[in-house]
């Protein structure tokens, strides 16, 4: 509950892509649906279980570095479409990040 109060306290003028950092570019993002992600991001957990690739260092693989942009923006996974910008998630996301 602690969390929930202090997120919704944050100014949403701040929340924008563009400022923050790709912190949902961190989460496991598993794959449940075919949005025609390139197969080069794409891996499989010990159950067999399709996931985006990350990096060695947490990050998703298809984040492009250089602009903290998704480089597979138009072909993303469906979760990542659904991750909606200001929500409780994203916000709870940017509080960690």
């Amino acid at each position: 509950m602690k969390d929930e109060i202090e997120v919704r306290s944050l100014p949403e003028s701040n929340v924008s892509c563009s400022n923050c950092n790709a912190s949902c570019c961190r989460l496991e993002v598993m794959l449940i649906t075919d949005t025609g992600v390139p197969e080069q991001f794409v891996e499989f957990d010990s159950w067999g279980g399709m996931r985006m690739a990350r990096l060695d260092d947490g990050w998703c693989a298809a984040l492009d570095r250089s602009s903290m942009r998704c480089s597979i923006y138009d072909k993303r996974p469906l979760i990542c479409r659904e991750y909606e910008m200001g929500g409780y998630e994203c916000l709870s996301e940017r509080m960690q990040g």
